[in-house]
């Protein structure tokens, strides 16, 4: 059941469009330049598709936050935003004075420009409710030389800052081409998935590990949950198996007694549903040495899972209708403890499921293995895609849908 706009519903010629987008970029430390483009290539074809609909778009973004060393303006984005496009995006250093009214007043259809790094504006990460942000001066400001808002932030959809969740209090507003390829593939993973539907959970954050295990089993959204990584150790610890000081030293972070509790009874309440490695790569003087699980607790740090685990774990994907992969399975910045991940990610690909991967480290390990075109779909949040699996509401997709129930009840 539809709730919400797509920019398939909205007249755009000739409108002015407030386009919110993340494209937070990781950058090259030493020049500050650029280090990946792709979450600017994610949004070219919403931007493509307004500017030949004859629209005036004016986007607004953001990069990192005040106080961190990649902190910068958008300068840079404008000018990569506009290699990729053949198309001018022209910069502009202001958000909402003298000098954006002007710009902005003077646009003609089919042109595109930028507005400085939203985040230099006071209140914009302030954490408030729609109508709340609504009454902010840049929003006020902004909607009044605005027709129409669309929202292409899906990695910072469970954010409820002022330009993510403001304007749908006082514009009509729609979902871009990215921000509905987003819920639609997930939508698919978590609503209404094709069975068998594995996922494949790793990295290192474990306290949402248990979470996202805990709805899709209880929800029988997945038929099984393979560990890896971090968390698999951790889920391993849980069963009882002493792992070794350095390993288990790792884990201490957010390996409480309260986790260590809850991974207990996902074990016992699930049984063989969640899978946990039967073997471990561990790291011998620079070297990779397989062992069983039965050979720990080990003096050596433990940095992948075993080739045992990942020939047992890339059949079991090879054979499920749906897969969903966030975290890789090992320390994927060094070769030798990049074969579980690579196996798991190879042995997905190679099937018929539609499959699904999310999250920074999982996507750069996919790009590195020349995989990543062959996903079903890659999701370009972080933040936003741990907890739409874990069932939270994304503030910028109910302020989307709140958007919808307005226009409709007019």
């Amino acid at each position: 059941m539809k709730d919400h706009f797509t920019i398939d519903d909205l007249d755009i010629k000739g409108k002015t469009v407030i386009y919110r987008v993340d494209i937070n970029c990781p950058l090259k430390k030493d020049t500050l330049e650029l280090a990946n483009d792709n979450r600017i290539q994610e949004i070219l074809p919403t931007l493509r598709e307004l500017l030949k609909r004859r629209a005036k778009v004016v986007i607004v973004a953001h990069q990192s936050r005040p106080g961190e060393w990649d902190y910068i303006s958008l300068e840079r984005h404008a000018k990569r935003t506009s290699e990729l496009l053949g198309v001018e995006v022209v910069y502009v250093d202001d958000l909402y004075g003298e000098k954006a009214k002007k710009v902005i007043q003077r646009m003609m259809p089919g042109e595109a420009v930028m507005l400085k790094n939203v985040r230099d504006e006071k209140g914009e990460m302030d954490k408030a409710s729609m109508e709340e942000h609504s009454q902010a001066p840049l929003v006020k400001e902004l909607s009044a030389l605005a027709d129409l808002y669309v929202s292409d932030a899906f990695g910072a959809a469970h954010r409820s800052q002022c330009s993510l969740v403001g304007f749908q209090a006082v514009l009509p507003s729609a979902a871009g081409r990215l921000m509905e390829k987003e819920l639609t593939a997930l939508g698919r993973v978590i609503d209404s998935p094709s069975h068998p539907c594995v996922f494949v959970l790793g990295g290192s954050k474990f306290t949402d590990a248990i979470k996202v295990v805990d709805r899709v089993l209880r929800e029988n959204i997945a038929d099984k949950v393979l560990m890896v990584g971090l968390a698999g150790n951790a889920f391993l610890k849980a069963k009882g198996v002493s792992l070794g000081e350095k390993s288990e030293h790792i884990l201490m972070e957010e390996f409480t007694a309260e986790n260590l509790n809850a991974a207990k009874g996902l074990l016992d309440r699930y049984g063989d549903r969640i899978e946990t490695p039967v073997d471990v790569a561990l790291d011998d003087g620079g070297m990779r040495k397989d062992v069983p699980i039965g050979a720990l607790p080990s003096e050596l740090p433990i940095c992948d899972i075993g080739k045992e685990t990942a020939a047992r774990f890339s059949e079991i994907v090879s054979k499920a209708c749906t897969v969903f992969i966030s975290g890789p399975a090992g320390v994927i910045e060094r070769e030798e403890f990049s074969y579980g991940t690579k196996a798991l990610m190879e042995a997905t690909v190679s099937s018929d499921a539609f499959s699904v991967i999310g999250g920074g480290h999982t996507v750069s390990a996919a790009q590195r293995y020349h995989c990543c075109d062959r996903f079903s779909y890659v999701s370009t949040g972080g933040g936003a895609l741990e907890n739409y699996i874990m069932g939270k509401p994304l503030p910028v997709v109910e302020a989307l849908k709140a958007a919808y129930r307005r226009e409709k009840g007019k």
